[in-house]
């Protein structure tokens, strides 16, 4: 039998290991991945302190030296990352920040900010009757609409002069968009040229959605009926309704911005009955947002909803297919049908609330088919 051929268990391919043997510089100058810099910076370092440590041997005391560990002090500055920081720079960070929150009126900004989160949480603010709180409605809602109807949709509000200025109205609109976001953005556009509060008469389905619910009451808005649409046109609130309800934003592409039946002319009744003027509004822009191409109507009754749409985006692009398309946007408010003209019990006229719908919604369709005519294009 030859000579066996010992190989060294555990070196895992690195010189040095099972041979007994330190690897010589050249050795090491020349093995991949070798950092000369670092082991010529761990050879100029400094030696740590070091102490004695006495060993007893047969024949001789050897005395060992040990690296003393971790002897240099520490001080609080250095422990924290922002023990350092003068107090001066501080104050300095705080201003530029806030005036990139609030802007260079900073400080004023800053101290009603304050005063609002102390009046949130003292309770020191009012909500009517009907859950409309107008702080939080000015603040946060018509803050988080503005930017969309400015910058996205780029709406051109005409007829703003037809809108009451006090007292109460009834703002009749056309209803598109397979979403009610028509509602949201002539919310946003009547406060910013009128500086009123539009309070919107929403459907059942609105008010049974856990959180939708809440926001609708804050916003403003209240169930549709008469007795509430009553109440507040008497209160001298600016109510608005969509008669077409789910039927006009659920209605498809291709009969787009031809209105639906506007049901039984219980708004007209209202306004008959208080006394206030009906405004028509034409809305065009909001039908491209979401072309309907499609429905869902067994699973739509199986989850209790009027409609499923399908649009050339949604569901196919799932949560991005939910983005609006950017389509240019314009409403016209009409002028004022008055109705405090009529006797008292005029109201009760099935007739004469029919005439007065009809009025209402012709108007609003002959202003939709002249809108289009003068939109140079549906996204400009």
């Amino acid at each position: 039998m030859g000579d066996a051929e010992i190989i060294p268990i555990g070196t895992r391919g690195r010189p040095g290991r099972g041979t007994g043997k330190a690897p010589s510089s050249a050795a090491r100058s020349l093995a991949p991945g070798a950092r000369p810099a670092a082991a010529a910076q761990r050879k100029a370092a400094p030696k740590a302190p070091t102490e004695p440590v006495l060993e007893h041997d047969d024949e001789q005391v050897i005395e060992i030296p040990v690296a003393d560990e971790a002897r240099v002090p520490v001080t609080t500055a250095e422990r924290s990352p922002l023990g350092g920081i003068p107090a001066g720079d501080w104050l300095g960070a705080f201003q530029h920040a806030a005036r990139e929150v609030f802007g260079d009126q900073w400080e004023p900004q800053l101290a009603r900010f304050l005063a609002f989160l102390r009046r949130r949480v003292t309770g020191d603010y009012v909500v009517d009757e009907y859950g409309f709180d107008a702080e939080i409605t000015q603040r946060f809602f018509m803050a988080a609409l503005r930017p969309i109807a400015d910058k996205w949709f780029r709406i051109e509000v005409r007829g703003a002069e037809n809108i009451p200025t006090d007292g109460g109205a009834l703002v009749v609109s056309n209803h598109s968009g397979t979403i009610p976001v028509d509602g949201l953005m002539t919310m946003v556009s009547i406060h910013d040229t009128t500086g009123r509060y539009l309070r919107p008469l929403g459907a059942d389905l609105v008010f049974k959605l856990p959180v939708v619910s809440t926001l609708a009451r804050k916003g403003g808005a209240t169930l549709a009926c008469t007795e509430d649409a009553e109440r507040m046109l008497s209160g001298g609130e600016l109510v608005g309704v969509w008669p077409e309800g789910f039927k006009g934003i659920g209605k498809p592409y291709s009969d787009r911005y031809k209105l639906q039946r506007f049901g039984r002319g219980g708004f007209v009744a209202a306004a008959i009955r208080t006394g206030v003027p009906i405004v028509p509004l034409s809305v065009v822009g909001a039908e491209e947002i979401y072309p309907l191409v499609g429905n869902v109507p067994s699973l739509a009754r199986l989850l209790g909803l009027p409609y499923i749409p399908i649009t050339p985006f949604f569901p196919l692009l799932g949560p991005l297919g939910l983005v609006p398309l950017p389509s240019k946007w314009l409403l016209e408010f009409g002028e004022p049908i008055r109705t405090d003209e009529y006797e008292p019990g005029a109201a009760d006229d099935p007739m004469l609330v029919f005439n007065v719908t009809d009025q209402v919604r012709e108007t609003i369709q002959q202003t939709l088919y002249s809108l289009l005519m003068k939109r140079q294009s549906v996204f400009r």
